[in-house]
């Protein structure tokens, strides 16, 4: 393999010469072996937009070359349009900050910026990785600014997903409206429930975690760009701040705000925190109803069995016809995962010391890690199982006419204690709840037949 050599101030370093990666680049991959995960592509595009947005915003400023700048911005346009992306190598888990990463960027686009002017890789000329591609930047800017705008570009498929999910559990709502079943509290028998009912509270809990992830997107609009090194904007032009919001929001389509107090951006990832715990809200109840889903079709013979999952593989590899809930399962581990990353994030962001949190890398990938996992299993999970869910109508009446709490019917015409007795004498015996009222003349036929009507103990009221 043929090699070249570059410099940079800690001495020179031997890389491959047709690397589009540079000297900082090389040193990151012998430090930081640690995870072989590589930046997510999304926080690839962002740090790029900020490159692209800077060359675009220092060439109107006329302190860059409008050839340089031309390059750069053409070098940038090509890896948001799918090129080059090979040379983004650095793991997630690397020098504070992100320097490697943002390094890593500014390489890549600088040598390719060189060959499309007629220069050759390595060389930085005429334009510089630091000098030009990085110019009014840090990455203690250019970072925080990076996650920002990737969370925001990566939330838009999220919350697509969710109303999805959240329409099909309406839809079942309606589906199954008319079927009666007990419901249960203690994972005991408790009073008639419609399945249509539990369904619907569903959809209406996933509509309120998409308004909360949605209200909290909204805090990472502000970005710091221009706060340079600590906030101060020291190399920064005096226009550069606002030119730089408004170009990537042209560049995103995303309308993004200059913050009210720059160090505040540099030291605090509050905005990410937040976001992050919105997730969290959203895994922890996508895990309970997946957990509901899984209890409710177990069986299919020993289980409750009320509802039927699709069939999306085969369960065993050595009992023959078992079927599993697949798809609930893996939306119980991926929500697992994303109350992991957030605990990380959470940690992550309270480490941060006076003007600027060195954890920002293990933050970005841990954040979008949980919006990409929760979009991806929302989707499948969706389509593969929640779609198809049918119900067992039997059954559930069945279930429904045996409970126990159904006596609480009773409450308001013989009282809590006498009808618990009924409920006593109704587990020893082996007769119905009907048969022992009737028996003991605790109603007649007619009031039997209005009280214990099923449907109707689903809805508010006394029932006389």
């Amino acid at each position: 393999m043929k090699t070249r050599i570059e410099k940079d101030s800690l001495g020179e370093r031997e890389l491959p010469a047709h690397a589009y990666y540079g000297v900082q680049t090389h040193r990151a991959l012998d430090n930081f072996p640690i995870s072989g995960i590589l930046p997510n592509p999304v926080f690839v595009d962002a740090t790029v937009h900020i490159k692209r947005a800077a060359a675009t915003v220092h060439k109107d400023l006329g302190v860059l070359e409008p050839e340089k700048a031309d390059a750069i911005i053409r070098a940038a346009d090509e890896i948001l349009n799918g090129n080059l992306r090979e040379w983004f190598v650095v793991d997630v888990y690397q020098a504070g900050a992100g320097t490697s990463h943002n390094m890593n960027v500014n390489e890549v686009i600088a040598n390719r910026a060189n060959e499309l002017l007629g220069g050759t890789i390595g060389t930085y000329e005429p334009v510089h990785p630091n000098d030009d591609v990085n110019m009014a930047q840090s990455t203690n800017d250019v970072i925080p600014t990076a996650i920002r705008i990737a969370s925001f570009m990566n939330i838009k498929p999220l919350l697509k997903r969710l109303d999805e999910i959240k329409r099909t559990f309406y839809a079942k709502g309606t589906e199954f409206d008319t079927i009666v079943k007990s419901g249960r509290t203690h994972l005991q028998d408790a009073v008639p429930v419609r399945m249509g009912q539990e369904f619907r509270a569903y959809g209406v809990n996933i509509k309120k975690h998409q308004e909360a992830i949605a209200h909290a997107t909204e805090s990472t609009r502000q970005l710091g760009i221009g706060g340079s090194a600590a906030g101060t904007g020291l190399n920064v032009h005096p226009q550069y701040r606002g030119k730089m919001v408004r170009q990537l929001s042209e560049q995103t389509g995303i309308e993004f705000k200059a913050a009210e107090d720059y160090f505040e951006a540099m030291q605090s990832l509050r905005p990410m925190v937040e976001l992050s715990g919105a997730l969290r809200n959203l895994a922890q109840d996508l895990s309970r109803i997946a957990s509901d889903i899984r209890l409710l079709s177990s069986g299919p013979k020993t289980g409750l069995s009320e509802i039927n999952l699709p069939p999306v593989q085969p369960g065993s590899s050595i009992m023959p016809g078992k079927v599993n809930p697949v798809m609930a399962e893996m939306m119980n581990m991926v929500c697992f995962q994303v109350m992991g990353c957030d605990t990380t994030v959470t940690y992550s962001a309270q480490a941060g010391q006076l003007e600027l949190n060195v954890m920002m890398p293990v933050v970005a990938f841990n954040l979008l890690h949980e919006i990409e996992i929760l979009t991806n299993a929302i989707d499948v999970f969706n389509r593969f199982c929640v779609e198809g869910i049918t119900a067992n109508e039997e059954r559930c009446r069945m279930y429904a006419e045996g409970s126990m709490s159904i006596v609480t019917v009773l409450n308001p015409h013989i009282g809590y204690a006498a009808a618990a007795e009924v409920a006593k004498e109704y587990l020893q015996s082996g007769k119905s709840i009907r048969e022992l009222v009737k028996e003991k003349g605790l109603l007649d036929d007619e009031q039997i037949e209005k009280v214990f009507d099923l449907h109707r103990m689903t809805e508010p009221g006394i029932h006389k």
